[in-house]
């Protein structure tokens, strides 16, 4: 008696269960009354990412032999279109590309939403999505939890419509200059991060594909259907930057020690690179149109890098440890 008594109960709280499912409505698209979206000249933001590392995708992750503009994975803007405030200059991250940004001081869990990211949209309907995902230490990350209740039977062809009320915690959620926030308390129960000291936010293009083999799926399983496939250069998410709404202040007179270091600076002829930890790393040097000059040179340890033959002015070096973990330095040549 008592099984046959659970097995229906079991049934109509799954049936419960989808019905909410059906009838929930999340925020609005922004100027609209209960929308959550931040404008980026909102005075609740305090401050910007301060350095971004990218992991490109490809432009068809189905079909990899399909190419846009001499490449098979997006190459539109640079790292340093994810950095500093929101602008409409941004960065495609291609399907399942990655961005990892930096903050100095670090994010914190205040009271309500505590940083905001910013995509390019177009419309308040034509949306491409990701994940966010937040780091106290940059190796362990802790994904914030979001929904997607769009169909999932019939693909969102590559320039299809969203519902922003049927889409929660899914950076891209809102037009160009608008801001999707997220709030940490939603992570609290992580024993992987400290939420007042939020170091990095990562932001993962969820592809948006129906196709099993490739489909992101929501914090409830199901699969997240946005636009797809979109095979052109700027294809995938597009990065525009994180705002800060709550920051640790208490940091700002508490730099954390820097595993490179580089001397002399400003730089006349030789540069020395010093790896504190004594691992291996990949340097590449930019000018600040964000344009690549030297590429993936490797120091192991300790090193030195030849500035002699280059015209003065102001630089870019990114390191990238083997981990994925990058440091951006501003390089002054003589």
């Amino acid at each position: 008696m008592k099984k046959q008594f659970c097995r229906p109960l079991l049934f109509l709280t799954i049936l419960l269960i989808l019905h909410f499912f059906s009838l929930a409505q999340y925020p609005p698209p922004a100027g609209q009354p209960g929308s959550t979206a931040i404008f980026r000249d909102s005075s609740i933001l305090v401050n910007w990412a301060k350095t971004c590392s990218i992991q490109v995708g490809y432009i068809n992750i189905a079909d990899t032999s399909v190419y846009y503009a001499g490449s098979n994975k997006a190459n539109f803007g640079t790292y340093l279109d994810g950095i500093g405030k929101a602008d409409d200059h941004v960065v495609s991250l291609g399907d399942g590309g990655i961005a990892t940004l930096s903050f100095d001081p670090p994010i914190s869990n205040g009271k309500g939403f505590d940083f905001a990211v910013f995509e390019n949209g177009l419309s308040d309907n034509f949306l491409e999505l990701g994940f966010v995902e937040v780091s106290s230490d940059g190796n362990r990350f802790v994904r914030l939890p979001s929904v997607s209740l769009t169909q999932d039977t019939s693909q969102i062809s590559t320039f299809g419509f969203l519902d922003a009320v049927k889409i929660n915690n899914l950076a891209g959620k809102y037009r160009v200059l608008f801001g999707t926030p997220f709030d940490l308390e939603e992570v609290k129960d992580s024993s992987s991060i400290d939420l007042l000291h939020i170091r990095q936010v990562r932001i993962i293009d969820v592809g948006g594909s129906l196709n099993p083999l490739f489909a992101s799926h929501d914090s409830y399983g199901h699969i997240i259907n946005d636009p797809w496939p979109t095979p052109f250069n700027t294809g995938g998410f597009d990065l525009d930057a994180v705002g800060v709404i709550h920051e640790d202040l208490q940091s700002v007179n508490e730099p954390v020690p820097l595993p490179i270091r580089i001397f002399p600076m400003p730089v006349e002829k030789w540069m020395q690179v010093v790896i504190t930890s004594g691992e291996q790393v990949s340097f590449s040097l930019y000018n600040v149109q964000g344009e690549i000059i030297e590429r993936n040179i490797s120091f192991k340890g300790s090193g030195m890098f030849d500035f002699s033959s280059m015209p003065a002015g102001v630089y870019i070096g990114l390191f990238t440890f083997r981990d994925g973990r990058t440091q951006t330095q501003k390089i002054i040549k003589l």
